[in-house]
């Protein structure tokens, strides 16, 4: 994303505007909008690409869309989206594209990097992946021994792990069942003896994800997998080749390792890791539940990607998600998100959301390196309904923090069983309405409650939500629900004019772990750390040691 000429959008006069709108709805309740409005749970509710939102609850008028929409068009929104799509070097702090909208064009498109179409690129490494997955499932690639892969390890970390996880998880359904899926990303050695407990070395195959096949985690517990599987081998290295592949570009790396190079799978870096769950990156989720499935996933995503790119923005799924998004943190004072899938196998979303939003959007400067100026990125967190209902939602309802919610539903259930999904869905509106319109005391004294217990048994309401709605959990389905939220986070970084594809958050805690590593393995005596971290050091040599 270029730099704004314009100066930080705190300054600007939509922002502005905003402000004293803000100001003007204070004491605004929901249950006042609703009154004054009978139709507004129709009106402010948008479906497009099999997907029906219902924003009607948040606190919003059709003024306040409209000031959003504004500062839409003051930050150029509009020609970003554009920028983006057009395959413009838009990462800024680490000059590339960043195109994962390429990983799910469909064969035939064109997209250009550098004036390359990569589309071609794209669909060589799927043709690639779809051949390897259907050897796999199919019994014809076996393992050193001649026995049959019955189990796939994915090891990786951060965007190499997150979303694998969660997609495996999320189409269990459509899944492979006689293939065991595992996944190891923690450095801690208790994941990785977890992840082979009962696997027979002979029939499991491990998945090395790494662009550069030298990230510490990774390549810590892909080391450790080798060591295992050799074991089991009797030291052959030869088994190396037949039980691993790579999703890599260090061809020489991968090939040192002992895979075969042409096992290995590539992708680009106009690829962001937390961006990349459509990219070779996908390969356990192939496995997992097969090319077909894994192309459909991909269509979801392209259908809710040219709805970004093409409808009007205020019509445009995820530019209002992102916008009443922004007005709830930055105007309403909201730091957090509760992300609540009523869908037991969309249990790790709210995880894989953490990433994608809090990795992308947690930046303190614009991309020309001046301070922001506001508050962005909000904290995601969330469960699935109804477990939440018993644990955090009391905080929701009646504690002082506001928390808007993200509930996420579907009309059919894959897994029909006498009433539960009726149950599940009526407490999807339920919540809902709680939130937004609560119990007054008046409510509670017309019903005999004693007047002790009144305040105590009192909802304000006036708490904000979305509520999404789908026909069922299909592979589509999920792809248009994380590219939906991919260009929610792309809309408030337009806004707030922070770059959403780099990490530099991340890198000193890398640094300084490698310098202390090797205290933790040598001398630890002379140590030029902070006292705090110099005690901790020489306390745990201690402990090992003793």
């Amino acid at each position: 994303m270029n730099p704004s000429p314009t100066g930080p959008i705190t300054e600007s006069s939509a922002w502005q505007a905003l402000q004293a709108h803000q100001r003007e709805m204070q004491g605004q309740h929901l249950r006042r909008l609703f009154a004054a409005d009978p139709a507004r749970g129709e009106r402010l509710a948008l479906q497009a690409v099999g997907v029906y939102l219902d924003y009607s609850k948040n606190r919003i008028t059709d003024q306040t869309l409209r000031l959003l929409l504004a500062l839409a068009d003051e930050a150029g929104l509009e020609a970003r989206i554009a920028s983006m799509f057009r395959g413009d070097r838009i990462n800024s702090t680490e000059d590339r594209a960043a195109l994962h909208v390429a990983l799910r064009a469909p064969r035939g498109a064109s997209i250009r990097v550098d004036g390359q179409d990569v589309v071609p690129l794209v669909h060589q490494v799927l043709d690639r992946m779809a051949g390897f997955t259907r050897r796999v499932r199919s019994g014809a690639w076996t393992g050193h021994t001649g026995k049959r892969i019955r189990n796939v390890v994915n090891i990786g970390i951060g965007g190499s792990d997150l979303g694998p996880v969660m997609a495996c998880e999320a189409l269990r359904h459509y899944s492979e069942r006689d293939l065991r899926l595992r996944f190891v990303s923690n450095v801690d050695g208790s994941d990785f003896a977890e992840a082979v407990q009962g696997l027979d070395a002979a029939e499991t195959l491990f998945i090395v994800a790494s662009k550069t096949f030298t990230t510490q985690e990774t390549m810590a517990n892909a080391h450790t997998a080798r060591a295992w599987l050799l074991a089991a081998m009797g030291g052959d290295a030869q088994a190396v080749a037949r039980h691993f592949v790579a999703l890599s570009t260090n061809a020489a790396e991968v090939s040192s390792f002992g895979i075969a190079v042409d096992n290995m799978f590539g992708f680009w870096d106009w690829v962001g890791g937390r961006y990349s769950m459509g990219s070779a990156i996908g390969l356990s989720t192939m496995l997992a539940i097969g090319p077909e499935n894994f192309a459909e996933m991909l269509g979801g995503f392209h259908a809710m990607d040219e709805h970004f790119r093409s409808a009007p923005l205020a019509r445009n799924l995820p530019v209002l998600m992102g916008l009443i998004g922004l007005w709830n943190n930055n105007f309403l004072g909201a730091q957090t998100v509760a992300v609540l899938p009523y869908e037991q196998y969309l249990k790790r979303f709210p995880a894989y959301l953490q990433q994608l939003t809090m990795e992308s959007n947690g930046k303190q400067v614009r991309v020309d390196g001046t301070a922001v100026g506001c508050d962005t990125g909000a904290v995601y967190w969330g469960e699935p309904g109804t477990n939440g209902q018993h644990s955090f939602y009391q905080l929701i309802h009646q504690g002082t923090r506001l928390i808007p919610c993200d509930f996420i539903a579907f009309g059919k259930t894959l897994n029909p069983i006498g009433r539960h999904h009726d149950l599940l869905l009526a407490n999807v509106f339920a919540q809902g309405e709680a939130l937004a319109f609560g119990k007054t005391a008046d409510e509670l004294r017309a019903e005999g409650v004693a007047e002790a217990l009144v305040p105590h048994k009192s909802f304000e309401g006036n708490r904000p939500s979305n509520t999404l709605l789908l026909d069922k959990l299909t592979p589509a389905a999920l792809g248009k629900l994380v590219a939906l939220y991919e260009h929610i986070v792309f809309t408030q970084a337009a806004i707030w004019q922070i770059n959403p594809f780099d990490q530099w958050g991340v890198e000193l805690g890398k640094v300084l772990a490698q310098r202390i590593v090797s205290e933790l393995e040598g001398d630890a005596g002379a140590l030029a750390h902070d006292s705090s971290t110099n005690a901790l050091i020489r306390r745990y040599r201690q402990l090992k040691y003793a």
